[in-house]
């Protein structure tokens, strides 16, 4: 037989009994002696008598309802009001017991007796016990004083600013201290929220992280727009402190905010630009019902497309993609969260005409999302002919198939790289772009059948099979590019670059620092391909716009601020190309000629 361990709350709980024995006696008895100026020899028989019989009576029926109120077996350590109110209780019943007790058993006992004694007997139950509490809080907070604190700065005096600034000074676990506050009203300049002082507007920042000596930012201003989100965040990302921010105006409305809610600043938030937003209920009603496919589905770009196509009840969603871990994935995930999706999943080149063709002739694709290319930058440098073979004669394949078999309309996913392109990979998008606004213009003329062939393989009997010949005779395929700058996230973004460089200590590399690029969100860029490809009418080239553009050189210096590091201090930038007059890296140009030709 294991023997019955004593635990440490339970002989806490015995002390509790022993001390409650002794207040409430005390209690009472001190009540009846200041009631005879506090001479013992001076209270009559005749109440102290009384007093001593009843005594033994009235303290079994205290620790009675001390212990259906549950306080002897509650956490003290973190005693709170719902403590407080059953001690309150729990004097007010034992009351109303003395008082009818005493008084119809033995005798009317003085108005002091009546008065001192509860007064006496709550000070001493709720005192003993939060006593316990006020000391661990005591010690805990001399613990953090000779822990080194955070000084914090926060952004915005309005309601989640106050919240935030609670939550510094009162929890134990933030690690950070409110120093002071910034606001651009005016009308809050000079005073003080919670204690701390209200210093200025924006222009005072750097100026407050120096007086302060600021360690820690945090931004609380959910409803903020990136316009001015990203003006201040610009700011005190060049004072070198660490930023977070509320994520967003839903933490507000939810009643979410707090420190643990607060995220670091990213290098998104420093763009400044709203969120485009189309009709997303038109397009889904466009696609509802219709056998979808989506090349390079497994990538970045196609992946989100894949999502938000089967979220709206395609008919049929094909996976067409040449990387089978990708492909995977995304095909798991579907599979999981819509079962009942018609989902085919298809390994294979777009460059296989055969395999493309195949396709198109069994699952007879109503709208087709060309995501399959190649597009890091660096990677074509060193293999323009891939990128011109998977980018340029993969997406003439792809669309001379869908051609072939009736596709009602063909989106392709281009880049903004391809606008006067200066690298391999722009430069084969844009052959993208000419040979879709070629497609559309001999379908428009009714010359579809003069598109020559690109085939490497034998397939006379499938290109003048009647089906395939009376398709492209009669051809109604709406061909039309979206060209978009950089995706954020996406795989070939350069920011995942930037930041597997600064992991590696450095360097950071930029090609020169006057270089710019547009940037965006995977759910923009998937937005504006479906928004395309619903309402295009053929031979357009839909173009995003993304507000100003962000100078490469700037992005890696912010980046680097914001994982701590100094740019060309502790992480250095190096400038990898020179640039000509015509914007092509000069090392490059016999590249580029050798392309033109």
């Amino acid at each position: 037989m294991k023997k019955k361990r004593i635990e440490h709350w339970q002989i806490v709980s015995m002390y509790l009994v022993l001390f409650d024995v002794f207040a409430v006696n005390v209690s009472y008895f001190a009540g009846l002696l200041l009631r005879f100026d506090l001479h013992f020899s001076q209270i009559p028989a005749e109440y102290l008598l009384p007093f001593v019989k009843f005594a033994p009576i009235y303290t079994i029926a205290v620790l009675i309802v001390f212990y259906a109120l549950h306080l002897y077996n509650s956490l003290w350590r973190f005693a709170s009001f719902s403590e407080l109110n059953r001690l309150t209780v729990a004097a007010i019943l034992t009351t109303i017991l003395q008082v009818v007790g005493i008084t119809f058993l033995f005798k009317r006992m003085p108005v002091a007796y009546y008065i001192v004694g509860p007064i006496l007997q709550y000070i001493f139950t709720v005192g003993i016990r939060f006593s316990y509490r006020f000391i661990n809080m005591e010690r805990t907070r001399r613990e953090l004083t000779t822990k080194k604190k955070k000084n914090a700065m926060i952004i915005g005096a309005g309601a989640s600013g106050q919240t935030i600034v609670k939550e510094l000074k009162s929890s134990e676990v933030t690690g950070a201290k409110p120093c002071c506050i910034i606001d651009d009203n005016p009308n809050k300049w000079g005073r003080f929220m919670d204690g701390v002082p209200i210093e200025g507007g924006r222009e005072v920042i750097k100026e407050m992280v120096i007086k302060h000596q600021i360690d820690q930012i945090l931004f609380a201003i959910p409803s903020a727009s990136p316009t001015v989100k990203k003006e201040i965040l610009t700011i005190c990302n060049e004072t070198g402190c660490e930023l977070k921010r509320l994520p967003g105006m839903y933490q507000l409305t939810n009643g979410e905010v707090s420190i643990s809610k607060m995220k670091n600043v990213n290098v998104e938030d420093l763009l400044g630009r709203e969120p485009i937003h189309v009709n997303m209920d038109e397009i889904f009603n466009y696609i509802q019902g219709k056998v979808i496919m989506v090349t390079g589905g497994g990538g970045s770009i196609g992946s989100e497309l894949c999502r938000q196509i089967a979220a709206h009840k395609p008919k049929q969603l094909i996976i067409f993609d040449v990387y089978e871990n990708n492909a995977y994935s995304i095909q798991l995930e579907l599979q999981k969260k819509y079962p009942d999706l018609d989902l085919v999943t298809l390994i294979g080149s777009v460059r296989d005409s055969r395999k493309i063709f195949k396709v198109f002739e069994v699952y007879r694709p109503e709208i087709v999302y060309h995501a399959a290319a190649h597009k890091h930058v660096p990677l074509m440098e060193d293999s323009p002919c891939e990128a011109v073979k998977n980018n340029a004669i993969g997406t003439y394949k792809t669309a001379y198939a869908a051609l072939a078999y009736g596709c009602k309309k063909f989106v392709l996913i281009s880049t903004d790289k391809a606008v006067n392109p200066t690298n391999i990979m722009g430069a084969s998008k844009r052959l993208c772009e000419m040979v879709i606004q070629a497609f559309d213009a001999k379908i428009k003329a009714g010359e579809a059948e003069e598109i020559p062939q690109l085939f490497t393989h034998r397939m006379e009997s499938k290109v003048h099979s009647m089906e395939v010949m009376h398709n492209i005779k009669d051809a109604q395929t709406e061909f039309v590019a979206v060209r978009f700058g950089n995706v954020l996230g996406s795989n070939g973004s350069v920011i995942p670059l930037f930041k597997k460089q600064i992991e590696a200590g450095g360097p950071v590399t930029v090609t020169h620092p006057d270089i710019i690029r547009y940037f965006m969100t995977i759910p923009e860029a998937v937005s504006l391909v479906m928004q395309a490809g619903t309402y295009a009418k053929g031979g357009e080239i839909f173009v995003l716009d993304m507000g100003e553009p962000v100078k490469i050189d700037t992005l890696a210096r912010n980046l680097i601020r914001l994982t701590g590091h100094t740019p060309d201090g502790d992480i250095k930038i190096e400038y990898t190309g020179e640039w000509d007059i015509i914007g092509t890296t000069r090392e490059n140009s016999s590249v580029y000629a050798a392309c033109a030709t």
